[in-house]
This record gives structure tokens, sequence and C-alpha cells, in this order.
């Protein structure tokens, strides 16, 4: 067995492997791939150099914050909720917000695009609050039931999918197309003006969910043994569930709902690497910007078609998942 020394040596490794892996994919996507005449000409041409500051660089800022958000949170709310199926597109947050972005699309698609931009982040995010305190008070009325928050998240998942299914079903072709977006996600939505704004929250935010790897692990040992170690418990859920939806309301607002990405991460990092949170927390901020990037490589490959990358995300995280659990349930046999 490694030592402990050893052993956070051994996860600054990790790190580094995996910043070194989003560095080098984050640069391929900027570049264009390895043509090194449209590298040279990039900054020379007007077009290329358009290109790349109001298409590419978005791109890249959009894939690595919703990817990180996303695999952050979900890992933070499968600790408060015990649960390791706690991600935000199960247990309802996502179609929360996603909900409140369709209302606000059908009712409010009269006002000013620019209104639209910075008025959709708000809704998201009290759409994601709103179903993860719908969730939460949900699943403590159901004590005796072990998977009390998963039932309680597929109650509120598909109330909200259903309503969200009218709304398309009696909305006009512009309104159902615009809706579409947030059944599918997409990364080539969001531009400089949306992430001025959605970008400084969501990074801040991640910064504050960083920093609680160690009160988490308290967690681990029980309310009562975090309380003894300083921690205020119900503060502490509150103040962490807050944040939590800050940031999948933010994800969700600038690219929809993508599914996986919060399931897969936290969980293969824990199969592999221990419950750690101090690792896991910057660990899955970094793959969860990875897994997106690869969506954007393949965007890329397929010549930069608009992928559904909910779909995609789904396609590729699916058996690597599976693989995860068969693992996991070796070690355990």
């Amino acid at each position: 067995m490694l030592e402990p020394k050893h052993l956070e040596r051994k996860q600054k490794y990790w790190l580094v492997i995996l910043l070194g892996i989003l560095l080098g994919s984050s640069a391929w996507v900027m570049l264009g791939g390895l043509n090194t005449d449209k590298q040279a000409n990039m900054f020379l041409d007007p077009v290329e150099l358009r290109i790349f500051w109001q298409l590419r660089i978005p791109l890249v800022i959009t894939a690595l914050i919703v990817g990180a958000g996303l695999a952050v949170s979900s890992a933070v709310l499968q600790v408060l909720l015990r649960n390791p199926l706690a991600d935000p597109g199960i247990i309802g947050i996502s179609s929360g917000a996603s909900l409140a972005a369709a209302l606000f699309l059908v009712f409010g698609s009269t006002l000013p695009f620019l209104y639209i931009q910075y008025l959709l982040p708000v809704f998201c995010f009290f759409g994601a609050l709103l179903s993860t305190t719908a969730i939460y008070f949900i699943s403590k009325r159901l004590t005796g039931i072990h998977s009390g928050v998963i039932l309680a998240g597929i109650a509120i998942s598909t109330l909200s999918g259903a309503i969200i299914g009218w709304l398309h079903f009696l909305s006009d072709a512009q309104t159902m197309l615009n809706m579409i977006f947030w059944l599918i996600g997409s990364l080539n939505q969001a531009d400089w003006k949306v992430l001025l704004v959605a970008a400084p929250i969501l990074v801040l935010s991640l910064g504050y969910l960083m920093c609680q790897g160690r009160a988490l692990n308290w967690l681990y040992f029980g309310a009562s043994s975090a309380q003894l170690a300083g921690l205020n418990v119900p503060q502490f859920h509150k103040i962490m569930l807050l944040t939590c939806a800050l940031v999948v309301g933010i994800a969700v607002s600038i690219a929809g709902s993508i599914a996986f990405v919060g399931l897969l991460v936290p969980h293969m990092l824990r199969n592999f690497f221990g419950f750690d949170n101090r690792f896991i927390l910057p660990a899955s901020a970094l793959l969860g910007a990875i897994v997106l990037m690869v969506v954007v490589l393949i965007g890329r490959v397929a010549g930069d078609a608009s992928v559904p990358v909910s779909m995609l995300t789904a396609t590729l995280g699916g058996p690597i998942f599976l693989y995860s659990i068969l693992r996991l349930n070796r070690q355990m046999s």
C-alpha cells in the first residue's frame, strides 16, 4: 500500500497529466490542428483572425467552464446527498434549469435579444435552485427509502420533461428550434457578450467549491463528526447546494442540458484514485473539461458540424461508465 506522502505525490502527478492533456487539446482546437500553413496565416488573414477570436476562443472557454462546472458540482452533490448517482441530469437539477429556459424562451421571446442574453442565465439559475430545493426536501421526507434522492430527482425530471414537451408541442417554429438546443446541448451558442457575464461567476463558484474538499471529507464520517471538527453542517449544506445550483444553472444557460458528464467523471476518478475530495474536485474539473474538449475535437473531425453534445457524451460515457462499474465490482468481490 502506498504511504500518504507518496499518494499525494501521485495525485499531483495525475493533476499535471490532466492539465497537460487539457492544454494540448485546447491549443489544438484554437490553432486548427496540425495544419502549419493555416496556423502561420492565422494572424495575417483577417478572416482567420476573426474566426479565431469570435468563434474558437469562445468555443474553448465554453467547453472548459461547462465541463468543469458539471463535473465538480456532481462530485460535490454526490457527497452532500450521500449518493453516487447524484448527477445534475439524473436527479433533475439540469431539467429544472432547462424548464426555466424553455418557459423564458416561450413567454419572453418578444423581448430584445440583448435582454434574452442576460436574463436567460438568471432564469436558469432559479430553475436549478428550485429543483434542487424541491429534491432536497422531498428526499428528506423519504427518510426510510435509501434511494430517496434518486426517486425525487426522477419525479422532478419527469415532470420538467413533460412540461418542456408540451411547450415544444404548442410553440411556434422558431421557438421550437430554440428549445431543441436545450434538449441536445450545444457548445457553439455562447459568444463574448454571454461569456463576459457568465464565465466570471461560474469560475468564482467553481473556485469556492474546489476549496471545500477537506470539509466534504469530514462529511464521510457523518454529520456529528463533521460538527465536532468545527463544521456548521446545516449552513454548509445550504451554501453548497446554492453554489451547485448556480454552477449548473449557468452551465445550462450557455450550453443547454448536457448529460452524463457529471455522473461519469467523479465516479471514475473515485473508482481509480479513492475518495479524497482535495484531489477529486480539481481532478473532476480538469477531466470534465477534457471530456467536452473531446466533443469539440470530434466536431472538428466531422467538419465543424454542430454535434448534439448530450447524445455524444452519453455514447462515449456509457461504455466507460459500465467498465468503471465492473472494475469496482471486481475490486469488492
